[in-house]
């Protein structure tokens, strides 16, 4: 038992590990590709740096909670270590939730279109002025 709790704890280190070089390697690509497209615009160009830098940055808060929370459960799981664990993900949840609107604008759980569902909602008078789609032919349309 002893054996697999320090199995555990290395698993745990290296979730964090994987989780500091998907940041820091997310940092390094995103700065590289910024210096490469320098012929953007300037407001497009921090935009999308902000995007690509701020998804390395969620990613690896996800591999740094996955780590918590197998060292946290497996190794030493206290009421006092679980308490500090719900912590530690609360404040991972909101700085996740706050990247996630500050990379795409919205809500995560809002669709990328216009409704929650991702799509344009389709009305009569959409349906009806809409141009007939042209068949192959032998095919029904």
């Amino acid at each position: 038992m002893n054996s697999f709790r320090s199995l555990m704890e290395w698993v745990g280190i290296a979730f964090d590990a994987t989780g500091v070089a998907v940041i820091a390697i997310g940092a390094l690509a995103a700065t590289w590709r910024r210096r490469v497209r320098t012929s953007e615009p300037g407001a497009s160009g921090v935009r999308q740096f902000r995007q690509e830098f701020g998804g390395a940055i969620v990613l690896g808060l996800e591999f740094l909670v996955a780590g918590d929370i197998i060292r946290t459960v497996v190794v030493a799981p206290t009421l006092e270590n679980v308490a500090v664990l719900a912590i530690i993900v609360l404040v991972r949840i909101v700085l996740s939730l706050a990247l996630q609107i500050e990379i795409e604008g919205r809500w995560p759980w809002q669709g990328h279109g216009f409704g929650a569902g991702g799509a344009a909602p389709c009305t009569q008078s959409t349906a009806a002025t809409a141009a007939p789609r042209a068949h192959p032919e032998g095919t029904p349309p």
